[in-house]
């Protein structure tokens, strides 16, 4: 038999014919424990112009798992001209994201093998037979933990997979792992930092999956302030839950469902007959997920805060992209530091979320032309209003530059302001809106007619609406994918506010087009807050 030249062999190579080798030597199972070219981050997109590229970035050569979507190491290959230990830093880097503590690199002559539970020995090389078992990583990995006796069947409860091949992002995966963790510890208040677009919801799905599956937590209560996020939580993320799951309407708690989707109003309200929530024992709930905990349940005089003070046995996880934390209102004294934070940046900087142009505008000093005289009216009959008809004329203007269709959301001080910018946008586009009459629309609380059109304007495949003003029925809640422009026309008083604003824009398309987006800013917000 002729002898391998390994010099001549290519990085591939090298994994095929003594790296994959080994490792299936050792007892890992090619079909659920090893994974090649794992792609951890998607790639951060550059804006050139008006055009958005996304930057390379590589992959994990080999993943090994524990179990599906529960990653125990990394293996970095290359090829046997390198030095044996040269992929190592390469690997610590997949291992950060993976947040897994065993590290391996390899040539095909040997392995080294940098092991964080073994910190007298941290690194050192094994020779291809030496490559360890799954169950020697995992008890290793076990006793670095810390784990009891009680704590594995809880960690290891299979995630919901339903053979599409979608699996969690690595940052997801964290956000799980650390929670189970954490409530495998007896841990009863949670709190989860995750920025808009980046999931919360389906993070949300598979902890109670898990939980509720390992029989841990046997009722759950998801609660939301708006019907938006409960209804698209139960069609979408929610929907394996089939018949174990109902929304709470009419003030009545079944308790012959396991998983409840409720608003806080449906709960509770001034009078006692409203406190619905009452219905059932303080004990029947195991665990409650509270979902955007900035707002509702963050104070501490919240009419809201009862439902969970009620239900102060249960585990309660608060779910938010923004903490609030202020003099008299704090998430942190309830829920205590997060458990896992993913933040905006990093989100942009993987290439999960959409970066963002600025185009700042200064009203008294940049723009320069047509004032109405005080007290003109247009042909509605409407009272002009001097700056809301400048500001819709700036952002008619940068359309027309760029895409009259583009999917707009316009936040503004309150519902009568708003109500102005749709009257002012509409006569700036006398041609568009002759087209379509739902090319502007006024998405508030208050307006049935446009709350009715929010479905459409965030669905991709309807053109209409295109432009919609708001104050603040859609900072949080609404994902709206194609959303290319968000005007910031309103005061921001704070970092949360203005993240929420964003959060709008951040959402990638790549079906759609949509890598970037643009923050038309009337109020100088983007120069008060620094992205974090």
């Amino acid at each position: 038999m002729p002898t391998i030249n390994k010099k001549a062999l290519s990085e591939a190579d090298i994994i095929s014919k003594f790296i994959m080798p080994a490792v299936k030597n050792a007892g890992w199972d090619d079909l659920y424990q090893i994974r090649q070219e794992v792609k951890l981050r998607d790639g951060k997109v550059v804006v050139r112009g008006n055009m958005g590229v996304r930057k390379t970035v590589k992959s994990a050569d080999i993943v090994l798992y524990y179990k599906p979507s529960m990653p125990l190491a990394v293996i970095e290959a290359k090829a046997n001209k390198h030095d044996v230990n040269t992929g190592i830093q390469q690997g610590l880097d997949y291992a950060r994201l993976l947040d897994v503590p065993f590290i391996f690199t390899s040539n095909g002559d040997a392995f080294i093998f940098h092991d964080k539970t073994n910190p007298t020995q941290l690194e050192r090389e094994i020779t291809l037979d030496e490559f360890p078992s799954p169950q020697e990583l995992w008890t290793k990995f076990c006793i670095y933990k810390g784990y009891t006796a009680q704590q594995p069947p809880i960690i290891t409860q299979d995630y919901y997979d339903d053979g599409s091949g979608k699996a969690p992002r690595y940052y997801q995966v964290q956000a799980i792992d650390k929670t189970i963790e954490a409530v495998s510890r007896d841990q009863n208040r949670l709190l989860l930092v995750m920025a808009t677009g980046t999931g919360k919801t389906y993070t949300a799905f598979q902890i109670i999956w898990r939980l509720w599956k390992a029989k841990v937590k046997k009722r759950i209560l998801f609660l939301a302030d708006r019907n938006v996020l409960i209804d698209q939580t139960r069609i979408n993320d929610f929907q394996p839950f089939g018949q174990a799951m109902t929304k709470i309407t009419g003030r009545k708690v079944d308790p012959a469902y396991e998983i409840h989707l409720a608003l806080y109003q449906a709960l509770t309200g001034p009078e006692e007959s409203q406190k619905a929530y009452k219905q059932v024992a303080p004990d029947f709930f195991d665990l409650i997920i509270i979902d955007e905990c900035h707002r509702g349940s963050a104070a501490e005089d919240s009419a809201w805060r009862e439902i969970l003070e009620y239900f102060d046995g249960a585990t309660q996880i608060g779910l938010t992209a923004t903490p609030k934390e202020t003099e008299t209102v704090s998430n942190t004294d309830y829920f205590l530091e997060p458990v896992y934070t993913y933040s905006l940046k990093e989100g942009i900087e993987d290439g999960f979320l959409a970066p963002y142009k600025v185009v700042r505008v200064d009203i008294d000093l940049d723009l320069q032309g047509w004032r109405p005289t005080k007290g003109q009216v247009d042909k509605k009959g409407y009272v002009i209003d001097d700056r809301t008809e400048l500001v819709a004329q700036t952002i008619t203007n940068y359309l027309k530059r760029t895409n009259e269709m583009d999917k707009t959301i316009v936040f503004c001080n309150d519902i009568v302001h708003a109500a102005r910018m749709r009257q002012a946008l509409i006569n700036c586009n006398p041609e568009q809106y002759a087209k379509n009459d739902k090319y502007v629309m006024k998405i508030t609380g208050d307006d049935e007619l446009g709350k009715g059109q929010l479905d459409n304007f965030i669905n991709p495949k309807k053109a209409y609406p295109v432009i919609a003003t708001t104050s603040e029925l859609m900072t949080t809640g609404v994902d709206a994918k194609t959303c290319k422009l968000v005007v910031l026309d309103q005061s921001i008083q704070s970092m949360t506010k203005f993240k929420q604003f964003i959060g709008r824009g951040t959402r990638i398309d790549d079906k759609y087009n949509k890598l970037w987006f643009t923050i038309l800013d009337f109020k100088k917000a983007t120069e008060s807050f620094a992205l974090v």
